[in-house]
């Protein structure tokens, strides 16, 4: 083998894991404010409250990301086509780390009244606004690195297994604190130690993010183009606009979908009368289902294309969605953990394949806008309003899943249509 081919997979392997370790901070950083928002802060900054209220109050600050995550993705996703990707994935890593440290830091209800909740509402939004410019970048990075490379689907679906294990580790760490803690402790003090923990996984990441070269495809564009009066959200919208919204389309259902096989069983569970400890453990052991899928359906990707996985992954996530209903109904333990880990290794079918779809949707010049955009976009449509809509659903039918299977069935068929509506690339 040659030095030069040896030193090309080497650098291919630091930008994939120098993306993977960024973006699986980023989720980590989403995911700790997710749990603690469900366990602790409804009593620490809402104690004043009818706890039932408190905890929606909680659970909508959590949406706020979702919300303020496309606004980050037309921020970054500008100055990514103009400055370049490399500076924009350390800034927003930053933005994201300094942001969560600091609701570590933030007062009790007790100690200073309403500023606690507002504050947090801030640093909130200030997460999804980084979220949103984290994944674009990453995907770019990857996707420009492994141009005409065998394995770009496989390379790209790396920076996807960020989202679980990103939860994973989310999860591990507040179990740890959980099971090291008194209940008064954990509301007082140790709640904080996973935020605090984010300044050491961010340090670090930073440093591996400084090791890696620009993408060799902007440089390229830099010699041959003038980039100081490029405007890329004005040339996505009036050039590009018919992709950008195939690619909402095509990521809304899978968005949608996470929340139904990962988070809506630890409400429809106990509905039903399972223990919610049951249901806990079908979350993360789904989180390992989809981390187990995802590399096998990026590879999958590179000797199909990504449109052929994507739209088999539609059909298949719907069968799978009428079996996961049937085995949650079985009130069985190990019938609910093998659908919960079966729905997410499914799932990954929609997942892993996107860091490669999307940014051969649009030209370089615009890529970090469109592609960014157009998944973040789908997050408000998809994974912001699904619990909402699950909820209402599964209430309207006494329980019964049937609506919550024909909602999820229609995003399944718009992914489907947007797929097979998109130019092979």
């Amino acid at each position: 083998m040659s030095t030069a081919l040896v030193k090309n997979r080497r650098k291919l392997l630091k930008v994939t894991l120098a993306s993977l370790s960024g973006t699986m901070l980023e989720f980590y950083d989403h995911f700790i404010y997710g749990t603690a928002a469900a366990i602790v802060f409804p009593t620490v900054f809402f104690s004043d409250l009818d706890p039932h209220l408190a905890l929606v109050l909680s659970l909508i600050i959590y949406g706020v990301a979702f919300v303020s995550r496309p606004l980050g993705a037309l921020i970054f996703g500008h100055y990514g086509d103009i400055v370049g990707r490399k500076k924009i994935l350390v800034m927003v890593l930053l933005l994201m780390g300094v942001a969560t440290f600091l609701i570590g830091c933030l007062p009790s209800y007790q100690t200073a009244g309403v500023f606690g909740a507002i504050a947090l509402v801030c640093l909130r939004t200030i997460q999804g606004i980084a979220l949103g410019g984290e994944w674009g970048g990453a995907a770019l990075m990857v996707n420009e690195y492994t141009k005409g490379s065998k394995h770009q689907g496989l390379l790209g679906s790396i920076v996807q297994l960020a989202s679980p294990l990103g939860f994973l580790l989310a999860s591990g760490v507040f179990a740890i604190v959980t099971y090291c803690s008194t209940p008064e402790q954990l509301l007082s003090l140790t709640w904080r130690y996973p935020f605090f923990a984010s300044a050491i996984l961010v340090i670090l990441g930073v440093y591996i993010r400084g090791q890696i070269d620009e993408s060799p495809e902007f440089e390229k564009l830099k010699t041959d183009k003038d980039l100081k009066s490029h405007n890329p959200i004005k040339e996505v919208i009036r050039y590009h606009w018919k992709n950008l919204l195939l690619a909402i389309g095509t990521r809304i259902g899978s968005d949608a979908l996470f929340y139904v096989f990962a988070l809506f069983p630890l409400v429809f569970l106990p509905a039903i009368g399972v223990d919610r400890q049951i249901a806990l453990n079908a979350s993360i052991l789904a989180s390992v289902g989809q981390a187990c899928g995802i590399p096998l359906f990026g590879w999958l990707s590179d000797r199909y294309s990504t449109k052929k996985v994507l739209a088999g992954g539609a059909v298949l996530n719907f069968v799978w969605l009428i079996v996961f209903f049937e085995l949650l109904q079985s009130k069985n333990e190990l019938a609910i953990y093998f659908a919960s880990y079966s729905g997410l290794f499914c799932l990954a079918a929609l997942w892993a394949p996107l860091a490669t779809h999307f940014p051969k949707m649009f030209p370089v010049e615009v890529r970090f806008t469109g592609a960014g955009v157009g998944f973040q976009a789908a997050g408000i449509l998809g994974g912001a309003i699904a619990p909402t809509i699950c909820i209402f659903l599964l209430t309207s039918f006494a329980n019964s899943p049937i609506g919550v299977i024909a909602y999820m069935g229609a995003l399944l068929a718009l992914i489907f249509v947007c797929v097979v509506k998109t130019k092979e690339y």
